[in-house]
């Protein structure tokens, strides 16, 4: 094992590192998604074979047909990576850093093996034995690498195991408030809320029209499915029985410099102002036009308790949520229905703020936000799929909706009830302090403010929540 050998394994290591914490923890999440299951348990193996390769290799000679069986093992290894990439591409969109990164694990494992292989048929020559060889300090590298691939092949398989038991409940009866053949435009149809009331209307035989900014994305939407990427791409004599505009930049991926604000604000009116001009235009109007909005209407409140009918303290999060309700109110002069959906957060494991708090919850990392006294007013989110079926089929529902569960809860109050879930401690709490100094009104609105608010004008149309208790729902995804 030449120094330039443990080199190169060293710089493997490092990168192995990155792509499994930064890529398939953090962002991608995998061991919380169920299509990739199959990933997970590829990714097992493979981390069984480097803790094993790792193990040996750092302290040993191997001759003979222990060589032998070490060739076995990488030629095994490239197996599953090639078998692993062709599931990464039926199962899933790799972002660049990733596509970036196993590109150069694979460039730096090909330098491994023209200098490994040549040693290793080397020591085939030989009699079979295994002959001890200390290298130092790195044989001691190579020992905590094999225990950390060990420990991550056994989270691998942990995860898949897991992910084999989470269900998802059928699409088809979120919907089941709807008429029969409803054509429903959806903006934002690969979004979290967007994608999850596409497949329940495709379910249940609806159609669906999806504008989508990525065409490549909507790969994953059932059909009947009509895919648009700009709106005057519909004819004039388009049916169109309801439109649920839903599309904008996210509002909590960032802090919220000056520029972000702009592009959070625009990509909000610029659809909304396009949707209206299509109703304008088309020769049958639409029933009824379903606006997101959010509670973030409402501003900054302590413990008052907020219906639609609350007024609002200033804040940037208000003037973008009235900002995107007035641009749509612009359908009312056409004839058109308008309600105005102040969506809480939503409660999901796909994606949403929940997704963002589940892997560092999970290796015992989370913990409340400050005080942890504010309130997250929250929606599970095929109850809210629930409500916009039954907000499009109750004709006397206008203006704004609080979509929201009947019970919101403190920030202390939600991240006991998720640890309990995942049965891990929740001890860490981020200093309000730390927030502000980083993301400033972001955290500020976001993260320590809150809003409790109450769905009365859902709960008095008749609408009933399948989960009204944050234990029900946390339950019902993990």
């Amino acid at each position: 094992m030449t120094p330039l050998l443990w080199s190169l394994i060293a710089l493997q290591i490092v990168m192995g590192v990155f792509d499994t914490f930064y890529h398939h923890e953090f962002t991608e999440r995998l061991a919380w998604r169920p299509s990739q299951r199959g990933e997970l348990k590829l990714h097992g193996v493979r981390n069984g074979l480097y803790a094993l390769l790792f193990a040996v290799l750092g302290w040993c000679e191997v001759h003979g047909l222990f060589a032998i069986l070490v060739l076995a093992v990488l030629l095994a290894e490239i197996a599953i990576t090639l078998t692993d990439l062709v599931e990464e591409d039926l199962t899933r969109k790799l972002p660049p850093s990733e596509r970036v990164n196993h590109t150069l694990l694979a460039i730096n494992y090909g330098a491994i093996l023209m200098l490994l292989v040549p040693l290793l048929i080397g020591w085939a020559m030989r009699p079979s034995v295994i002959v001890p060889a200390y290298a130092g300090v790195l044989s001691w590298i190579a020992a905590a690498a094999a225990v950390g691939a060990a420990l991550c092949g056994l989270r691998d398989f942990a995860a898949a195991r897991r992910l084999a038991r989470m269900s998802q409940p059928d699409a088809a009866g979120l919907v089941a408030a709807l008429p029969p053949a409803q054509t429903i435009l959806i903006t934002g149809a690969t979004g979290f809320i967007g994608a999850r009331l596409a497949a329940g209307l495709a379910a249940a035989g609806h159609h669906v029209v999806a504008l989508v900014r990525d065409p490549a994305k909507a790969a994953m939407l059932p059909a009947p499915l009509t895919l648009i990427t700009r709106l005057d791409q519909l004819a004039s004599g388009t049916r169109i029985d309801a439109i649920v505009n839903l599309a904008g930049e996210p509002i909590g991926n960032a802090p919220w410099t000056a520029a972000r604000r702009a592009t959070i604000l625009q990509s909000r009116l610029a659809t909304t102002e396009a949707v209206v001009s299509l109703i304008a235009r088309l020769d049958r109007k639409p029933k009824v036009l379903v606006n997101g909005s959010a509670i973030g209407w409402y501003g900054l409140w302590q413990d008052q308790p907020l219906t639609e009918s609350a007024k609002s303290h200033a804040c940037f999060s208000h003037d973008l949520c009235d900002a995107w309700e007035q641009a749509a109110r612009g359908a009312e002069a056409h004839g058109v229905r308008v309600a105005l959906l102040r969506i809480g957060l939503v409660v999901g494991r796909d994606g949403g703020f929940l997704a963002r708090m589940l892997t560092p919850f999970e290796f015992g990392l989370g913990g409340p936000f400050g005080s942890g006294l504010q309130w997250m007013s929250w929606i599970e989110r095929d109850d809210l799929v629930r409500l916009i079926a039954h907000v499009i089929a109750t004709d006397a529902i206008t203006g704004p909706v609080n979509a929201t569960a009947p019970l919101p809860v403190r920030n202390l109050a939600f991240t006991a009830e998720l640890a309990r879930c995942l049965r891990r401690p929740a001890l860490l709490r981020v200093p309000a302090g730390l927030l502000r100094r980083i993301g400033g009104d972001f955290a500020e609105e976001l993260l320590l403010g809150g809003q409790r608010v109450v769905p009365n004008k859902a709960l008095s149309s008749g609408f009933v929540f399948r989960h009204q208790s944050l234990r029900s729902a946390l339950e019902s995804i993990l």
